[in-house]
């Protein structure tokens, strides 16, 4: 994996990897906030990597759901240089008939084997997930990878 960054003006850039571009600027008044802030792109990835891993359970058992959103809630430092992450709360809100089983099980999955977003990130801060089904809350937890290959 290769991404490229180029300075366009201000705090902007745009990255590129595998042909497709984002980009990113800081937040005024360093930047202008026209773009995500390179923190918020780390977050949307937490999202995106165990977002996809969900549905792609969903769809292997033949689940029928109409929506289905992934929040990711981000709890920072204050006081000090870095700001850094120190908790994450990833809400999985999902509605439609599924077998309520199968989707706690996706994203437990997700949580404790398959995102690799997941796994690298929970070794900075802690990752806790949050299942809810036509909006009635059926399950929660942590991320947890016993082992991650090659880290």
């Amino acid at each position: 994996m290769k991404t490229h960054l180029k300075w366009t003006g201000g705090m902007k850039f745009t990255s590129e990897a595998a042909g497709n571009t984002v980009e990113m600027d800081a937040k005024a008044p360093i930047g202008q906030s026209q773009a995500m802030t390179p923190k918020e792109l780390v977050a949307s990835g937490l999202g995106g990597c165990t977002a996809m891993d969900v549905l792609a359970w969903l769809k292997k058992h033949k689940q029928s759901y109409e929506t289905f959103e992934v929040t990711v809630d981000i709890t920072t430092s204050e006081g000090g240089y870095p700001v850094v992450f120190k908790k994450a709360v990833v809400t999985f809100l999902l509605t439609g008939s599924v077998d309520k089983d199968i989707y706690v099980e996706a994203v437990k999955l997700s949580q404790t084997k398959y995102c690799g977003v997941s796994a690298m990130l929970v070794k900075a801060f802690p990752i806790e997930y949050v299942v809810l089904l036509n909006g009635q809350k059926l399950s929660e937890g942590f991320a947890q990878f016993e082992t991650v290959s090659s880290l």
